[in-house]
């Protein structure tokens, strides 16, 4: 299959071009070489809103979106002279305004999210524009992205409390609720779209299970082969000042997903496979947060 993957250098979009090559895809990526290229793939070298005639009459079976986050974004690509059979665009659980009964279900109607602004809205922009002009393309809508090429710095930070044997400071009781989906069930999410065609276009995407923040954290630990230790953080002190995640709590209902693909990867074991990849490339997190230096110089007894 002809596969055409926007990005192909950073953590979703490395792994999927990395996934679909070893199923033996003619994989082409766009990106703008800022970073190493994935064995295998076709590279073409461009901002993705400067593509000239660079995909000007070719044709892909798939076109696997997973850097748009504007309806520009979307529009060059269409207009760039490219045909395909399948579009599928990665979107955002941002679409659904945090004031919306949850959990979130595809049939909502999506607006403003106070939380996520400008990006979800964006995102839905987008997805609009796909929708008017491409009406058989497929949307999905993850939570959390979590697995092996994370470049936030999320699962990085637990894991470096583990390995340092630091306590963990949690956010109150750490009883907010966390969902997330693992990169490798999202190619085999797409892989099921491409063969059975369902006949619903927009999904939410994830684990069925959902976990709080605490028994994250734990998980964690746990991956690294230790036991968290907790410091309980008032709701006074700013959460984002320490913590990875922000002080928002959403689920999404992902049974029209779970109908195609009833199985995911169980968090514990996501986790332990993220972390034996990244204690082996520490340098491949960009944009560290100041979290443990925050800690340090204001939440620790002196």
């Amino acid at each position: 299959m002809k596969t055409l993957i926007t990005g192909g250098t950073t953590f979703v979009s490395k792994f999927t071009a990395e996934y679909f090559v070893a199923k033996g895809n003619d994989v082409t990526v766009i990106n703008r070489g800022s970073r190493p290229q994935v064995n295998g793939v076709t590279y073409t070298n461009c901002d993705r809103t400067a593509l000239g005639d660079r995909l000007n009459g070719k044709h892909f079976d798939l076109i696997l979106d997973i850097t748009a986050y504007t309806e520009e974004h979307i529009k060059t690509l269409l207009d760039s002279g490219v045909s395909f059979d399948d579009y599928i665009f990665i979107s955002s659980s941002a679409v659904y305004p945090e004031t919306n009964p949850q959990p979130f279900t595809e049939e909502q109607p999506c607006g403003y999210n106070a939380v996520w602004g400008d990006y979800g809205m964006n995102k839905l922009k987008a997805e609009r524009y796909l929708q008017a002009n491409v009406p058989n393309a497929y949307i999905l809508r993850p939570p959390y992205f979590y697995g092996i090429y994370e470049n936030l710095y999320r699962e990085a930070f637990p894991f470096d409390c583990a390995m340092q044997d630091r306590p963990f400071y949690l956010p109150q009781n750490g009883e907010k609720k966390l969902q997330f989906f693992n990169v490798s069930d999202l190619c085999r999410f797409v892989e099921i779209l491409t063969d059975k065609h369902p006949d619903h276009h927009i999904f939410n995407v994830g684990n069925k299970d959902v976990v709080t923040v605490k028994e994250w954290v734990e998980l964690c630990y746990k991956a690294v082969g230790k036991n968290a230790e907790f410091v309980s953080v008032s709701k006074d002190i700013p959460q984002r000042d320490y913590f990875c995640f922000y002080d928002y709590e959403y689920v999404l209902d992902v049974s029209k997903q779970n109908e195609l693909m009833p199985d995911t990867v169980p968090l514990e074991q996501g986790l332990k496979e993220e972390f034996e990849w990244y204690k082996n490339n520490l340098d491949s997190v960009y944009n560290r947060k100041p979290y443990m230096e925050y800690i340090d110089n204001n939440l620790v007894m002196k």
